[in-house]
């Protein structure tokens, strides 16, 4: 290496060679240093082919796992059906399932359901009763809602109130017949209830309210039993109770009034029959207007 002035040295490019050394064995103890135990080790220019398809498989399952989380359970149900058929082969029609034994909450309830439930009909419970006993207990079981329009055949239709019928007053204010919402003219009435559920006979003791029309159809075959109010009731005592109260009185009145009419005659007849033949009649001393006046004066100034 020539310097400045034409002087060389032969140790010039020793010195260089032993800097850079050192300096690299700083560096690669520093990243020894500086690595982390969760890092991987860092590979030459060419990337090895194994690292390049793990990475791109761990994207694609990614990005899978993106794109079904945005989808809804149909939309994934049937992208898992069509990947099958693309890869295995078959049919649409293979995986396509009947409804005929699809239920829902209703169809449960209207299966379970009972117009009572007993202490009998609760020991082995599952899912379904369970859910028909939870329906029962929303229920309103004071009034009944009938359908009446086979009267005529002695057939009746029962029901309990729902919560909304309650508030409209469907039942208790209005006529308890379903297609009648009369709110005049309204009586209460108790039927025994006679119906087969669930092939058993059973009974129960209901109560109604019903417009006169309706109530000549509840009562087309034979009459039920008419339910009176408490203050209905109490006000036919009070006037059952009172003419009979009245003609006891007036009955005791007048006999004791016929009684003191018939001793004051007896007497007043007995008392002139006998001073009528003792004698002549006392005389009475008539007073003058004086006389009166001064024993009028007399009892004021005493």
């Amino acid at each position: 290496m020539h310097g400045h002035g034409g002087y060389d040295s032969d140790f010039s490019d020793d010195e260089h060679c032993g800097e850079s050394s050192k300096r690299k064995k700083k560096t690669v103890e520093d990243d020894l240093l500086l690595k982390k135990p969760f890092q991987k080790e860092k590979h030459g220019k060419v990337v090895h082919k194994q690292v390049a398809a793990e990475l791109l498989d761990r994207e694609e399952a990614r990005n899978r796992r993106f794109h079904l989380i945005a989808m809804d359970a149909y939309q994934r149900h049937t992208k898992f059906v069509n990947d099958y058929i693309l890869y295995y082969g078959g049919k649409k029609e293979d995986f396509r399932r009947l409804g005929e034994n699809d239920k829902i909450d209703m169809d449960v309830i209207r299966e379970n359901h009972r117009f009572l439930w007993n202490e009998e009909d609760e020991m082995d419970m599952n899912w379904e009763k369970r859910l028909a006993k939870k329906y029962y207990d929303k229920l309103f079981k004071e009034y009944c809602v009938a359908d009446l329009t086979r009267y005529k055949e002695n057939k009746f239709g029962f029901r309990w109130r729902v919560e909304k019928e309650v508030i409209s007053g469907k039942g208790q204010f209005c006529c308890g017949n379903k297609c009648c919402d009369k709110k005049e003219g309204l009586k209460s009435w108790e039927v025994n209830f006679g119906y087969i559920e669930h092939g058993e006979k059973r009974n129960a003791l209901v109560k109604l309210r019903l417009c006169q029309e309706c109530s000549f159809k509840l009562n087309f075959h034979h009459r039920r039993k008419e339910v009176e109010s408490k203050k209905r009731k109490d006000k036919a005592r009070k006037d059952c109770e009172e003419p009979s109260h009245k003609k006891s009185r007036l009955s005791s009145v007048e006999e004791s009034s016929k009684k003191k009419d018939k001793g004051s005659a007896d007497e007043e007849g007995s008392t002139s029959e006998s001073e009528l033949w003792k004698g002549p009649l006392p005389e009475t001393d008539e007073k003058s207007q004086e006389e009166e006046f001064d024993e009028y004066f007399q009892g004021l100034f005493l």
